[in-house]
């Protein structure tokens, strides 16, 4: 019996149905586009489950950060999304272009901007004088951003003199926080730069840019406060964004044509609640998996109507403003396919993952 316990030493060594911690396929940081130094993170090798296309943070800007799960089903919108933004700012196939933040590489994918072709690169330190050190040198196209970073260190440029030093005419995408429009004066007085403003998420990628969605399925819906004030819920695919804007037919401060000031961002707490009234799913049981899901990897509450109807046409989801905020507008329908799209993509991932889970045999459940 020692002797077969033996042979299965040797044969469970070097043959398995199972893989080695050597054999595990691995994604790096260079994998993701995102190989560069924060002051804000520790780098960490984790497990990813097979089903997720990769794991990034929210910021926490609003609250402690979160894991952000990105799942193969939703990456084609998000991709599209970001080429559009690539698109309008004018950026071509192998423009150089500077990210002073790694982890904004995660909102756009490093596969949406692999795909575009660009080249990106990031400062050796996370610092400001890294950053006029990198234009210096790097003479990028363009710069992706935090906007009171950018202002700070274009500032800095200009007060120690060296402002005439660095490159011209160059694309700055601001993104990560709401705009600081101090930056436009001083982005056009040191570089005669085109200051764009982005808004997005970790969650959903890239959605405003300049006041103008960027993706096809942006529900605007009223918010009217006890204090009178209208703004608009950003929903994108059925989904609040927990994020609301004025809109304003002036325009935004970078295009006149843009409706959505996203520099005067509000946050919306307690948010609206989304609640499943039908679904193309022929399963209730499913539904309920798929919200489970986007509670545990977009953070966004999913309640399953118990008159739920399957097998329907279409997605049906209702938006039920929050009494504790004294919201007086009513609950607002979303069903138009097209403005559903990310949930439904969502849904598509909780279809993906229940047909081809995990098959570890030393991690089982019984049903």
């Amino acid at each position: 019996m020692a002797g077969l316990l033996r042979e299965i030493s040797q044969l469970v060594a070097e043959f398995g149905s199972a893989p080695t911690l050597e054999d595990m396929p691995k994604r790096t940081l260079a994998d993701k586009g995102i190989k560069g130094p924060t002051a804000a993170h520790t780098i960490e090798e984790i497990h990813t489950p097979l089903n997720l296309a990769y794991v990034t943070f929210t910021t926490g800007s609003s609250a402690f950060q979160n894991i952000v799960g990105i799942t193969f089903a939703e990456l084609p919108e998000r991709i599209k999304a970001s080429k559009t933004v690539l698109e309008r700012v004018g950026l071509k196939a192998g423009d150089n272009v500077l990210v002073t933040y790694p982890p904004l590489v995660n909102v756009f994918s490093g596969q949406a901007m692999q795909e575009y072709g660009l080249q990106w690169k990031f400062l050796i330190r996370s610092s400001r004088d890294a950053f006029l050190a990198a234009l210096y040198e790097e003479k990028p196209v363009a710069v992706i951003g935090e906007s009171s970073f950018l202002r700070a260190a274009l500032e800095d440029a200009k007060n120690m003199g060296v402002a005439d030093e660095l490159p011209k005419n160059l694309i700055l995408l601001t993104a990560g926080t709401p705009m600081d429009l101090e930056l436009l004066p001083i982005a056009e007085e040191v570089l005669n730069a085109q200051v764009h403003d982005l808004y997005g998420c970790q969650e959903f990628g890239w959605i405003v840019m300049d006041g103008s969605p960027v993706r096809e399925d942006i529900t605007l819906v009223p918010l009217l406060t006890v204090k009178g004030k209208e703004t608009f819920e950003l929903v994108v695919g059925g989904l609040p964004t927990g994020d609301s804007f004025p809109v304003s037919k002036s325009g935004h401060v970078c295009n006149h044509k843009g409706r959505i000031i996203t520099y005067r961002r509000q946050r919306t707490y307690p948010e609206f609640e989304v609640i499943l009234k039908a679904t193309k799913l022929s399963s209730a049981i499913t539904a309920g998996r798929a919200a489970r899901s986007i509670l545990r990897i977009k953070g966004r509450i999913v309640k399953v109507s118990p008159d739920l109807v399957t097998n329907a046409l279409n997605t049906v989801l209702e938006l039920v403003p929050d009494p504790i905020q004294r919201q007086t507008n009513k609950s607002v329908i979303i069903k138009d396919a097209v403005k559903t799209k990310l949930f439904d993509d969502l849904v598509q991932a909780q279809l993906d993952y229940q047909q081809n889970s995990k098959a570890d045999p030393v991690w089982t459940k019984r049903n």
